[in-house]
């Protein structure tokens, strides 16, 4: 179990100063069941990282997606924070093969169940929130979140959208310019611009550069009236 705790704390990207908190974000219910001396199961974990994983989403949606309501914050949270995309975050990191099951759960497919592996995930967040505190949470999260907005379907890709209205024009050219950041390295902000023939036609924040030139994009094609 030791080596296997130590290759997915690489495969997480996070080393834990106690490990216990990453295995019981381990335990399931019915392996706790059965071994009555391993401790208490992920349930407590589960829920608390269920409240960790949605304030830093929806800061971090508050503080990039400004022009958009309510409404559709809360629709681009729902969909990037849903039990699909928890699993397939755990996917990514092959947890179900660290998950302690039961027999029976274990006999049944409880490692490969989309519910047990999203609770395991967020077990996960949990526990390194207790062991880093939220410096060490909200960069863990965020790795996976702007993924999930990427692949988002209904997400808009600005720069693509901006780069049509523009071809429609021979000859013009579109560049972004990166003209600063801040913050410390666990939670940087870029600042972009964008040219259209070397004058300024949006600027945009964002956590990455690809995530300030979409915003950059947006608000040049909210100034076109688009």
């Amino acid at each position: 179990m030791k080596a296997d705790i130590k290759e997915l704390q690489e495969k997480l990207g996070y080393s834990f100063n106690d490990e216990s908190l990453l295995i019981r974000a381990l335990s399931h219910s019915s392996y706790v069941n059965e071994n009555h001396s391993a401790g208490d199961s992920n349930e407590r974990l589960e829920f608390l990282g269920d409240s960790v994983l949605g304030f830093i989403t929806a800061e971090n949606f508050y503080n990039n997606y400004k022009k958009l309501p309510e409404g559709e914050l809360t629709k681009l949270r729902a969909a990037t924070v849903c039990e699909k995309s928890l699993a397939g975050f755990a996917q990514q990191i092959d947890l179900g093969s660290y998950l302690l099951l039961g027999k029976g759960e274990n006999l049944t497919g409880g490692r490969n169940r989309p519910s047990i592996q999203a609770d395991a995930f967020e077990a996960i967040i949990a526990a390194i929130y207790l062991d880093g505190g939220m410096d060490s949470a909200r960069p863990f999260v965020l790795k996976y979140i702007d993924e999930a907005i990427r692949q988002h379907q209904s997400f808009k890709d600005y720069k693509t959208m901006l780069q049509e209205v523009v071809q429609r024009n021979p000859g013009e050219l579109v560049e972004y310019v990166l003209v600063g950041e801040s913050g410390p390295d666990h939670d940087k902000r870029f600042a972009v611009e964008v040219h259209l023939n070397s004058n300024v036609i949006g600027k945009g924040i964002g956590k990455s550069k690809k995530r300030a030139e979409q915003e950059a994009a947006r608000e040049a094609l909210e100034l076109m009236g688009l």
